[in-house]
């Protein structure tokens, strides 16, 4: 059941649940019931730690955006539209899905820790064409003993310059020993996932691999940690549209979905081809 907060909504704790993607373990945050979004967030993975190489061969999208996120490690994407890019920690990397493109991903061995997240786009965007942005310099801030990196959005006067579709907030919170009252926007819903270390986020604990939803209305957040820690801030307007989410797509309903699965057997130029020799996804069963 919901944890009651004494000064704010109730508080979903939420265990991410193992499984394995490209030969790397994960813990699945996102979507979870019971919240299977947060805002226009609708899926998070978080990466590691292994020394496994990430390998993920061509696979489809539509109707969302890729974020990739890492602490450790190196990984290069590569997609549809010729973009050869590889992503270090502290870089973002944003792909836009639109109406389809396919992308790969490959780690270059060593250590691997990060996390993968996916963004739902509105009906004015989720149907345009795809996109890709690269950022090596976000803006960070620093919030009493917490240093903010800006992935999407803004946080306590920082804004990143990464695209957005909805009202979105996206940050890296590095904790040191001691406590943070993080500003929020009291229009959005927020979670806090943690990465690294443990947090206690308003009053609850939240451990490595576990989200801790947040609610809505709340215009701070208090945090603290014993020792350093890292955590993932998300959060942002609810998007107010039904979404049908299967495999790689995020569309409206299920004829969408099936379409796109479709198309990407047949080798449809909707999604184009990318330059990878790894191989070539396949349509899971339903």
């Amino acid at each position: 059941m919901p944890a009651a907060s004494p000064t704010g909504p109730a508080l979903d704790l939420v265990v991410g649940r193992a499984e394995v993607l490209g030969g790397v373990p994960i813990a699945r945050l996102l979507p979870r019931r019971p919240r299977r979004t947060v805002g226009a967030w609708c899926f998070l993975d978080l990466m590691g730690p292994t020394d496994v190489a990430l390998a993920v061969g061509p696979h489809p999208h539509i109707g969302l955006q890729t974020v990739t996120w890492l602490l450790e490690g190196e990984v290069v994407h590569r997609d549809s539209l010729s973009v050869e890019q590889p992503i270090r920690p502290g870089q973002l990397n944003l792909m836009t899905a639109g109406h389809g493109v396919a992308h790969a991903e490959e780690g270059v061995g060593g250590p691997l820790r990060g996390a993968q997240l996916w963004v739902a786009q509105p009906e004015g965007t989720r149907h345009g064409p795809a996109a890709f942005e690269h950022h090596e310099d976000l803006p960070r801030a620093e919030v009493g003993t917490t240093a903010i990196t800006v992935l999407v959005g803004e946080i306590a006067g920082a804004h990143s310059p990464a695209r957005h579709d909805t009202p979105l907030v996206g940050a890296e919170l590095r904790l040191r020993a001691g406590r943070t009252e993080l500003p929020l926007d009291p229009s959005f819903e927020h979670a806090i996932a943690v990465l690294d270390g443990g947090v206690v986020a308003a009053g609850r604990a939240v451990d490595a691999g576990q989200l801790l939803h947040l609610g809505d209305g709340r215009s701070s957040v208090e945090l603290s940690a014993d020792q350093p820690a890292v955590a993932l801030l998300i959060g942002g307007e609810p998007l107010g549209e039904g979404l049908a989410m299967w495999w790689n797509f995020v569309g409206r309903s299920r004829q969408e979905l099936d379409e796109a699965g479709r198309a990407w057997e047949a080798r449809s130029e909707r999604f184009g081809a990318v330059a990878s020799s790894l191989a070539r996804v396949p349509v899971p069963a339903r």
